[in-house]
């Protein structure tokens, strides 16, 4: 699922699309508890993704007790009423998005209004410090940069919430911002955080960014 804000695409992490994918097939009955299903590389083959997002796609089920994987064993199906919720949940951020996505296509086809409004929620994304008086859940923004320690590790590893009382809502990567990230997102270089928390936890996530600044 995607949508765009002017050149910016806004999409679900892929492993939560696979995730999400794999859930579904357990609620319609495809799989059922106690079958074993794909091994990390045969689901990396499946979906065409990498190694990688697939462990992150079966991390995700295991965190919510939908599946258990054992090493040699592949992943064995273990909670359908668990696979319904969480199928149910991602269905309905999806329905949302979709009726954000028609809102956007409504407003592309203004005139004058449009890009005026569309300048100004750019500008607002952009400039989140200058109207947070106005807000108190606006999310603050920060940079990832090259002396950030944390490149390449994830929200998880790095015990970032306990770091910081911060949430991470969206990670801007290139011309794509990734909505709820999840645990197993990762840091990369030039990446955007928008995150929110207490009025502190702007110098709290910088202080843990950029420990030696």
């Amino acid at each position: 699922m995607e949508e765009k804000i002017n050149s910016v695409r806004i999409v679900t992490p892929k492993y939560q699309q696979i995730a999400a994918d794999i859930a579904s097939k357990i609620a319609i009955g495809t799989y059922k508890v106690g079958d074993r299903i794909y091994a990390r590389s045969s689901l990396a083959s499946q979906y065409g993704v990498s190694a990688e997002t697939a462990r992150r796609a079966i991390c995700v089920l295991s965190d919510l007790g939908i599946v258990y994987s054992e090493k040699g064993s592949g992943v064995t199906i273990r909670s359908f009423d668990k696979a319904v919720q969480f199928a149910r949940r991602f269905e309905d951020v999806q329905t949302i998005n979709d009726i954000k996505a028609d809102i956007l296509k409504s407003v592309e086809r203004q005139k004058k209004e449009l890009k005026v409004f569309n300048n100004h929620l750019n500008s607002l994304i952009e400039k989140t410090d200058r109207f947070r008086c106005m807000n108190p859940f606006m999310p603050f923004q920060i940079d990832i940069k090259s002396t950030c320690p944390y490149l390449n590790q994830s929200v998880t590893s790095t015990n970032f919430w306990h770091n910081t009382t911060a949430t991470i809502i969206a990670i801007k990567r290139h011309d794509e911002i990734l909505i709820s990230p999840g645990p197993y997102a990762i840091f990369l270089e030039n990446d955007v955080l928008f995150f929110v928390g207490k009025d502190d936890c702007y110098q709290r996530v910088s202080n843990f960014l950029y420990p030696n600044q």
